[in-house]
């Protein structure tokens, strides 16, 4: 068989064509915007034969607010979530991800279940304490993103990310959010930080410092400890980190020490309460 491609409507429609698949011994994927399927398919990272669009599916389109919650469809493309700015850090981390054209496709779902370890987008639900929406065999299931994000959304086979849920109390949080190239303005990012002050303490989360996109509580702690000076807290943050710094061709790991150095200041100096 040459490759498929499947349109789906409901879930139960997209979880049995994934099944389906399986049982064929064939490689299914959802697909959605489309953007990372179709790069690493070309450039030969990744092998799938069937696409299960999920992008009209009502459940994945979501994105109001509800009662006490911002609710976020996964299928949502990263121009809307902009374009409707319900979560001003979401939308400041969104919109510089790629270029406009490639927003347009790139769906928030795409982005944080992604192979390409920046996956940006999930850092402001990293932040909230964010409470995910996940599909399977067994049916619907709620965790938080704690419980399930660890490097990666760590998802079972054939589950399907539906949608996340945000406090509202969360919206109007100061935050800073900043992205780092090194090279052209639209070029991947040497390090995306996003951080939020709520009930006067400091949350952060990372992208392209380590291998994976991380909170992390012990660096939060070494934050908001003020029995330290400005720079011991920035030198055991630096020392404290979950995984080895990348050093790639977007930047070395003494230059990637020198940037977060340089944006933790930052950070400090914008949301520390007096």
């Amino acid at each position: 068989m040459g490759f498929e491609f499947w349109k789906t409507s409901t879930i139960d429609q997209a979880l049995a064509q994934f099944a389906k698949t399986k049982m064929e011994n064939r490689q299914p994927a959802y697909y959605a915007g489309g953007t990372e399927i179709l790069t690493l398919q070309r450039i030969q990272q990744l092998s799938i034969d069937v696409a299960i669009d999920i992008k009209d599916i009502p459940a994945c389109l979501v994105h109001q607010l509800k009662e006490d919650y911002l609710v976020y469809g996964s299928c949502l493309t990263l121009t809307e979530i902009e374009d409707q700015n319900h979560f001003p850090l979401l939308t400041d981390i969104c919109k510089e991800i790629a270029d406009h054209t490639a927003r347009n496709k790139i769906t928030v779902g795409g982005n944080i279940c992604g192979a390409i370890f920046y996956r940006e987008a999930v850092l402001p639900f990293l932040l909230t304490d964010s409470i995910l929406v996940l599909a399977g065999k067994n049916g619907l299931r709620t965790e938080y993103i704690h419980d399930v994000f660890h490097e990666q959304l760590q998802l079972q086979n054939g589950e399907l990310f539906v949608q996340a849920f945000i406090e509202k109390r969360y919206i109007s949080g100061e935050y800073i959010a900043i992205k780092v190239r090194q090279q052209w303005e639209t070029g991947y990012p040497l390090i995306t930080i996003a951080a939020l002050e709520i009930d006067g303490e400091i949350r952060m989360a990372f992208s392209g410092l380590c291998p994976y996109p991380f909170r992390s509580i012990t660096l939060e702690n070494i934050m908001n400890n003020r029995m330290l000076s400005r720079q011991e807290r920035i030198d055991q943050i630096v020392n404290h980190l979950p995984a080895p710094i990348l050093n790639d061709v977007e930047g070395s790991e003494e230059y990637r020490i020198f940037v977060l150095t340089d944006l933790l200041e930052k950070v400090i100096a914008r949301l520390e309460v007096d």
